[in-house]
Order: C-alpha cells, then sequence, then structure tokens
C-alpha cells in the first residue's frame, strides 16, 4: 500500500521546508533511476547470450543505439525485445515478411505538429492530452500508458498536477481508482465528486484532494480489435454534474485514434528498433561495444 502524500511541515520554520524540498528531490531522482531497470536487465542478459557479447555495458550500447535510432524509450523498447519471439538465429531480419502500413492520421492534430516527424511518440501524446482537455474544459490532466511487464498503467504525460500528484500516480494498479476502472471496463468514467466516490482507495483519495482536484474523467485510449492501450485522464478543481454527448463522443473519437496510433507505433517504429538492434548484434560478433 503507498503511503499517504506527504504533508506540509507546522509554522514557518525555512529549514525544514527546505530539507523537506530537497529530500523529495532526491527520492525522485532515485525513482527515475529505478524505473524499468529490472526490465533493462532482464534485456541485457537475454542480448549477451544471443549475440555472445562479453559484458552487460555491451548489451546496453545495443539497447542505447537501437532507442536513440528510432527515438524509442529505452524502457520500451527493452520490454518489447524481452516480449518479443526469438528471432531465426541464421535470419538477417528479426521480423521477416512483417506487413508495413503507414502511419494513422489524427483528426485532432495541428498541421504543424504532423511536419515534426514521422512516428513521435510524445507529440501524439501531448496531442491527445491537449485534446482532451479542450473537450472538457479544463487545464489539468494526464495520459498514461499500459504496462504489458507489470499489468497496470505508467503515467507519461501531465499538465497541472502537483508533483506530489505525478509521484503517487506514477503507476496504478489494476484497481483503486478511476482510471483503473476504466481501463479493466474498457469503457468512460466519470467521477463527478472525489471526496465521495467509492472507486478510490483512501490513499488515492486523499492524493487527489490533496491535490486540488475534486472530479476526474477517464477516456481509454483503445485500439479497433477493443484493447485499451492507455488512458487520458482529465481533472476538475470543482465537483462535476457530468459531460454532454458532444463531448463524450468527442472524446472516444481521441481515445480511438489515439489508441490506433499506439498500435500502429507498437507495430512499426518499436520493430524496426529492434531490428536495428538485431543487426548491430549480429554485425559486431561477439565483440565489445562501447556506448554512444
Amino acid at each position: 500500500m503507498r503511503a499517504r502524500p506527504w504533508s506540509e511541515p507546522y509554522g514557518d520554520d525555512e529549514a525544514v521546508r527546505e530539507e523537506l524540498a530537497r529530500l523529495r528531490a532526491e527520492v525522485r531522482q532515485l525513482r527515475a533511476r529505478m524505473e524499468g531497470r529490472p526490465l533493462v536487465a532482464q534485456a541485457q542478459g537475454m542480448l549477451r547470450e544471443r549475440y555472445a557479447l562479453p559484458d552487460a555495458e555491451s548489451a546496453f550500447a545495443l539497447l542505447q543505439r537501437a532507442s536513440q535510432q528510432y527515438n524509442v524509450k529505452l524502457r520500451t523498447l527493452a520490454e518489447a525485445a524481452v516480449g518479443a519471439p526469438r528471432p531465426d538465429d541464421r535470419g538477417a531480419l528479426w521480423f521477416p515478411g512483417r506487413a508495413r502500413h503507414a502511419e494513422p492520421a489524427l483528426s485532432f492534430e495541428e498541421e504543424q505538429d504532423r511536419r515534426a516527424g514521422r512516428g513521435n511518440r510524445s507529440r501524439v501524446l501531448t496531442a491527445v492530452l491537449s485534446q482532451t482537455l479542450a473537450i472538457v474544459g479544463t487545464d489539468m490532466g494526464n495520459v498514461q500508458i499500459a504496462d504489458r511487464t507489470e499489468g497496470g498503467l505508467r503515467m507519461e504525460r501531465h499538465t497541472g498536477h502537483t508533483q506530489d500528484f505525478v509521484d503517487f500516480f506514477a503507476y496504478v494498479g489494476d484497481d483503486g481508482t478511476s482510471c483503473a476502472k476504466a481501463a479493466r471496463e474498457v469503457a468512460q468514467v466519470t467521477v463527478e465528486d472525489v471526496a465521495t466516490d467509492a472507486v478510490f482507495t483512501e490513499d488515492a483519495r486523499s492524493a487527489i484532494l490533496h491535490a486540488g482536484s475534486r472530479a476526474c474523467h477517464s477516456v481509454p485510449l483503445v485500439t479497433t480489435s477493443g484493447l485499451c492501450v492507455g488512458m487520458v485522464s482529465a481533472h476538475f478543481e470543482r465537483p462535476l454534474k457530468g459531460l454532454t454527448r458532444t463531448q463524450l463522443k468527442a472524446l472516444a473519437v481521441a481515445g480511438a485514434e489515439a489508441g490506433e496510433w499506439l498500435a500502429w507505433y507498437d507495430r512499426t517504429v518499436v520493430l524496426d528498433a529492434l531490428e536495428h538492434l538485431h543487426a548491430l548484434g549480429r554485425a559486431h560478433g561477439g565483440g565489445s561495444i562501447s556506448r554512444r
């Protein structure tokens, strides 16, 4: 169970406040370093065995180079490498004969953003968050991506939230929050009043209220096959009386388009990065590889 959000110290003791801020920053740095480390280590071990690499550093260098070449997050690439079927050791390609499709268009993306580059995941997550907040009329929200290894959702984009909120909800499991319910049911979920809705654990409720949110709405990012690959949520400072049918329909469209784009990204850009990693591993023939 997560601890309750930190509360501010009483009084005006500036030294205590400064020390609290320092400790918070240190904890956040440690969390950032630890995120995905076990998964990356698992991928390193697999790559060492597969390409007869002399050490873990060379395996990490392979991941790093493929990650940078295709602008794929290191954790995402490691997760894909561990989860993908083993390539034919005699084949030059990891995924021979795979079908390739054009990048899906997003109706809510600005033209200048489309020119920012093919397969830019960061751009798309930012665009779907902006679209969601514009539809419902708030400036506080976040985007989460489904964690295929551990289950649950991991926050990847946010705006308007306190740092304590971001820390607390960096990862959420399969229940205890409205976004978890929306992912489980693959349906939009509205919480009209966080203070009274039974969907939250008491710790989650406290964290949300402490961050200044009294209502929220979660929209699953869904593929055409009905798979939830992420979540976008909007938060409101005051209790909500509900959304209109027009708003709900527009949110469903944004969620479906973003979900299908993310599915395309996984089967195209991420697999391209894996192909590049495979080519690098074969080319080095068991020799050491340095980081860039």
